[in-house]
């Protein structure tokens, strides 16, 4: 066989005068990765075909054989007996050389007014939005389960610490809702990102367009796409819609990886604020006694992969001239790995978190620590009267001789706080316990119990 014969084997091959080079073959193949896009290839591949024979480009019959052709060759990838082959570079291309294979010469109609360039940004497109779906789901089951939480906690008094530091106490429901806040918005975000990743560039061709009468709207609507792309050149190159999902997942794991590092330090013999169940956790292989929380380890650890995966995508587009380039070959693997960790550990943290067993008395012990009502016992000094910086100063030097007796200030008598102010009575002994605290703060986004019951209640409806 011929140098130009060897080239002519590929579909671009009439230009060539000798074979791709072995190395640069695997170099430039992605079908060991983009394989799994064949379910949209082949879905974008029968929505092509049905337009075309819409318009007149193919006949009904031609329609029927590829799309047939099309369904088996799908039944042979998912039964496991279909070869793929690097000589073939990717997805798309095996499988229409498999479709010519099947039905003969038609097959090689099904290539008529597109792109792989525009066919390989739609299956993309498609593959992203079904796996959106997926996510929206398991993230709305993990809000779910820490509402659960958050309800059946709401009583629950746990020290509220900034800097690490105890600062006032608040319930282990409102802090729980705290979370839940942050994947209200992410949810917000991968929703607002779908509708960007919705749009159909099928149709852009290379990058110009095609000179046949395609009709988009038909294949728009076929794929449930909301409208076709505007302008080919963006089309075929834009990969914005990737980033932004990217940018979602790292932000929805920094969400989770701030919940891990609580759940790590909560679980940990210093705090002992909650347990994990067994199946959630490991043992070490020199140290019996260790219950290791290696769920939320693992995934405050994968944050940073997926971080890694942003930065990869922008930096892969920084300077792309339009329009479409090899460049781009480079999105799937970051884009795939990213779907499949937030996935991972979505799933990890939705079966988790209703299992979370709080240890209510330890909690408690810990909000005592620290003098977590001093600020309870400054506002109670301004509503009686005195300045806030004036009473800041009494509740500091009432906190000092606290410290030097090793008694939290509930513990303090009447007569020894009025040593520090004169305007204190027995009533302040409703705000220096740590139920009076937290009942106190009795307004929309407060920490107080049925504040939290109400945010679950609206919480739910609006999910």
């Amino acid at each position: 066989m011929t140098d130009q014969n060897k080239s002519a084997e590929k579909p671009w091959g009439g230009r060539f005068t000798e074979p791709t080079d072995a190395f640069v073959e695997r170099f430039t193949a992605s079908v060991g990765f983009d394989q799994r896009l064949y379910h949209h290839d082949i879905t974008g591949s029968i929505a092509h075909a049905t337009m075309l024979a819409e318009v007149g480009v193919l006949t009904v019959e031609e329609r029927d054989t590829i799309i047939d052709g099309l369904k088996a060759v799908k039944a042979d990838i998912e039964a496991g007996t279909f070869q793929w082959s690097v000589s073939l570079e990717d997805v798309h291309m095996n499988i229409e050389a498999r479709l010519t294979d099947r039905i003969g010469i038609t097959g090689k109609k099904l290539h008529t007014g597109r792109s792989r360039n525009d066919q390989v940004a739609t299956d993309i497109r498609l593959y992203l939005r079904d796996e959106i779906d997926v996510i929206a789901e398991e993230l709305k089951r993990l809000q779910t389960g820490l509402l659960d939480l958050a309800e059946r906690e709401a009583d629950t008094i746990m020290p509220g610490f900034t800097h690490l530091q105890t600062a006032q106490p608040v319930t282990f429901g409102h802090h729980l809702l705290a979370w839940y806040e942050m994947l209200v918005r992410d949810a917000e975000r991968l929703q607002d990102c779908r509708k960007r990743v919705n749009v159909m560039p099928l149709g852009a061709a290379a990058l110009a367009g095609t000179t046949y009468p395609i009709d988009r709207s038909i294949t728009a609507r076929l794929l449930g796409f909301d409208r076709p792309s505007e302008n080919s050149l963006d089309s075929v190159s834009d990969r914005d819609f990737a980033i932004e999902f990217c940018s979602f997942a790292a932000l929805l794991m920094t969400h989770l990886s701030r919940f891990s590092e609580e759940l790590v330090l909560w679980t940990s013999a210093q705090f002992d604020f909650i347990d994990l169940p067994d199946r959630f956790c490991t043992g070490s292989s020199i140290m019996p006694q260790k219950k290791n929380p290696d769920v939320p380890e693992l995934v405050r650890g994968k944050t940073g992969r997926v971080n890694g995966h942003l930065i990869s995508l922008l930096t892969l587009m920084k300077s792309q001239p339009l329009a479409y380039n090899k460049d781009n070959q480079e999105d799937k693997e970051p884009l795939f790995d990213t779907v499949d960790t937030v996935k991972g550990c979505l799933k990890a943290y939705a079966d988790m978190i209703p299992a979370i067993e709080a240890r209510a008395d330890n909690m408690r012990v810990a909000a005592k620590r620290g003098f977590s009502t001093a600020t309870d016992l400054a506002d109670y000094l301004v509503k009686k009267g005195v300045a806030f910086r004036d009473a800041h100063e009494i509740v500091g030097k009432a906190v000092a001789f606290g410290v030097a007796e090793s008694r939290d200030l509930s513990e303090m008598t009447t007569d020894e706080l009025k040593r520090f102010s004169d305007v204190i009575t027995e009533d302040v002994f409703d705000v220096l316990t740590l139920d009076g605290s937290v009942q106190a703060r009795d307004h929309l986004g407060g920490t107080a119990p049925d504040q939290v019951r109400a945010a679950v209640t609206r919480a739910r409806k609006a999910l």
